[in-house]
């Protein structure tokens, strides 16, 4: 089974980045056509810069990610209990250890990005640290290596870097239409900017909300079930959650980035719904509870 969610991730990974691709292109396109008037030189400019977007989302996005959201490195000797952990359970789990990150928070999360399990991160909240006992902990890093070895990561991790990316050229897009405020009505290429412009500006919020959607709320159950496994012992993940809805508090953290979380930050507790990005906590922990 798992290996079938892997290439499932894989390929999805591999269909949303030659959506953007064209996505991106086509915007890039239109900008350049209105600006230079040149068919030509607009379509390599598309063509160019969507690459050069998809080759960064895919070898840098963990770092953008990181830095976002005020990750630091969290050093052997500053916290060697969580080292240690982490450590054992990537034994465990058969998984290359990957670098591993704090966020200065008093809110209980965690998070895992990167590429593939070579290139990995994991990030926990020293809120986190702070509230968990040892098998709560290796309960919630479990999960986050569940997430990186059937690929999860991967999926998300460039779908918000893409999100954010078409959301930035839009902005961009509208900027263009001010600019573009003096040129002739009557001008094609005004005609074009102001359509595709509309297009672009429309389409980039709903299609950031159907890629958080896409990336089904069902690998959150999956990567509760693989934890169980690698930690074997399916009660620390379960009090580890029970902690997380009881005595947990929203985080600052950017909105882009929600899906990424053990469980949403930016709210107090989670709600089965089309528009959520995670399960409700009280179901994922009934489901522990029903694994034998």
């Amino acid at each position: 089974m798992i290996l079938r969610d892997v290439r499932r991730n894989k390929l999805k990974t591999g269909l949303i980045i030659t959506i953007f691709f064209v996505f991106i292109t086509l915007l890039i396109y239109f900008v350049s056509l209105f600006l230079f008037d040149n068919i030509y030189l607009a379509a390599a400019i598309g063509l160019s810069i969507s690459a050069i977007s998809a080759f960064v989302s895919y070898y840098n996005s963990d770092k953008m990610i990181l830095s976002i959201n005020g990750a630091r490195p969290a050093t052997r000797e500053e916290f060697l209990q969580l080292n240690v952990s982490l450590e054992s359970l990537c034994i465990s789990a058969g998984l290359p250890l990957p670098k591993l990150y704090v966020m200065e928070t008093d809110a209980l999360n965690a998070f895992a990005t990167g590429r593939n399990p070579e290139h990995a991160v994991v990030c926990v909240t020293t809120g986190l640290l702070k509230k968990l006992n040892k098998y709560e902990l290796e309960g919630v890093l479990a999960h986050e290596l569940s997430h990186i070895k059937n690929y999860d990561i991967l999926v998300s991790t460039i779908s918000i870097v893409m999100v954010g990316f078409v959301s930035i050229l839009a902005d961009v897009f509208t900027h263009g239409l001010i600019w573009g405020g003096n040129r002739d009505e009557d001008s094609r290429a005004s005609i074009i900017l102001l359509v595709v412009g509309l297009v672009f500006i429309i389409l980039s919020p709903i299609a950031a909300t159907l890629l958080k959607l896409a990336i089904s709320r069902n690998r959150e159950y999956l990567a509760d079930a693989s934890a169980v496994e690698i930690a074997r012992n399916k009660e620390g993940l379960i009090s580890a959650l029970t902690k997380l809805e009881t005595e947990n508090r929203p985080m600052n953290v950017n909105k882009a980035t929600e899906s990424l979380f053990i469980v949403n930050p930016l709210k107090g507790k989670e709600k089965d719904s089309l528009w959520s990005t995670h399960p409700s906590t009280v179901n994922r922990i009934k489901r522990l509870q029903n694994i034998q």
